[in-house]
């Protein structure tokens, strides 16, 4: 067995050799030793799981808790001004997406109804439509304009402010508050201030659903008296920032990948059939949704390697799935690939209840955008977007584009 060996500054985040890539020092680790020792910047022993074949099979574990009220789970990374955290978190109630079986199986329950195949399938036209408004509306710009804020972040929160029964007008509110809690490098009362925004804002909400309901998830949830006030606005909480954040840096992400990869966004424009493979590719190759935490609640052999009981493990999906064991040049982006196997939704009992609302999203903004604007190209040079290395979810803060016609 290899020593541990420390990274002095915590993680490394920076994608150093391109925007879309892993950052070298994680590619060096997976290739090295996919479930790696490391220690955290205050000392703490823990793991980093690169591996795709060991993360997928840590996901399928339970025996790896997603609880953050146990154990300590460490930030893989420094944040200036704050202390590392050295107690448990205690739980919000209704974010099952950070509690295990059965307290998770029991809220995700109240969920699936919503989220099927079927039910995601009637309400495609509704999006495609959502989607082309949203295109009507940048096409009355005057360029250069910026692709998040005019296309890429309205589109996921239109569709799910009306899903869940949330006032459009009130966006300016939540996108703060979700933007505020998703920045590493703020202060613990800061990041609390936000929660408090957004929990306060819901929980007015869903009392007014469970009085007076309408035609919305919130509404049926909110008529289930087996759901607290505090469970309602801790799915509420989830729902509303998973289901924006995710989809709207994919988006505007997924613009900038494809202009820097002029061949691919070629094909893609000839061939509109190829947008369902380019959209799972797309998922696999930015990873926006990168790392995740796990406790080991026992003894774990994963990878050849002893996971010992009390072991804060994190797991990066972006290594995985660019993981060259599992696919062929990882580090290209390919629409033809048929990236399916990809991680990008999680995988066992946490695995993502919205992917199929998520992909129908993806697959009208982008099919509509390279339709209707096939001149789009940025409008500053490609090393001057700005990154969000500072989030928790990867992406851009904004993505300056022009273009010189558009089509009906």
């Amino acid at each position: 067995m290899s020593q541990t060996v420390p990274i002095p500054h915590g993680l490394p985040m920076d994608r150093d050799a391109s925007p879309f890539d892993p950052p070298s020092q994680i590619t060096r680790l997976r290739d090295a030793r996919p479930v790696s020792p490391m220690v955290f910047p205050d000392g703490h022993q823990g793991w980093l799981v690169t591996g795709y074949e060991a993360v997928r099979q840590l996901l399928a574990d339970t025996r790896f808790s997603s609880r953050q009220d146990i154990g300590i789970l460490h930030m893989p990374y420094e944040t200036p001004g704050m202390p590392a955290p050295t107690e448990p978190s205690p739980q919000m109630p209704g974010v099952f997406v950070a509690m295990d079986p059965p307290d998770h199986t029991r809220l995700r329950r109240k969920l699936i109804g919503a989220f099927t195949v079927k039910r995601m399938k009637q309400l495609e036209e509704h999006i495609i439509d959502t989607a082309e408004r949203q295109l009507d509306e940048l096409a009355r710009l005057t360029p250069p304009v910026d692709l998040v804020t005019h296309f890429a972040l309205p589109v996921p929160s239109l569709v799910i402010c009306e899903l869940l029964g949330v006032p459009y007008a009130d966006r300016e509110t939540f996108q703060a508050n979700s933007a505020k809690f998703l920045e590493k490098d703020i202060t613990l009362e800061d990041k609390m201030a936000a929660v408090g925004g957004l929990t306060t804002y819901l929980a007015e909400l869903v009392t007014r659903k469970r009085a007076e309901p309408s035609e919305d998830i919130l509404s049926d949830l909110a008529g289930d008296e087996d759901l607290s006030i505090e469970e309602l606005v801790g799915i509420g909480f989830m729902l509303l920032l998973a289901c924006h954040e995710t989809t709207a840096n994919m988006l505007a992400l997924g613009t900038f990948a494809l202009l820097e990869h002029p061949e691919q966004l070629a094909e893609l424009r000839a061939d509109p059939d190829l947008v369902p493979d380019a959209v799972e590719e797309l998922m696999r190759y930015l990873s926006v949704a990168d790392i995740f935490f796990r406790y080991a609640e026992d003894d774990i052999e994963l990878g050849g390697e002893t996971i010992n009981k009390g072991s804060t493990v994190i797991v990066s999906l972006l290594a995985a799935n660019h993981d060259p064991k599992r696919f062929d040049n990882p580090d290209t982006l390919d629409i033809h690939r048929k990236a399916r196997g990809h991680l990008s939704f999680g995988h066992g009992v946490h695995q993502c209840l919205g992917q199929q609302l998520a992909r129908i999203e993806m697959r009208a903004g982008f099919a509509g955008l390279l339709r209707r604007f096939p001149t789009l190209e940025l409008a500053i040079p490609a090393s001057e977007v700005r990154l969000k290395t500072d989030m928790n979810i990867y992406g851009v803060h904004e993505l300056p584009v022009t273009w010189t016609e558009t089509a009906p």
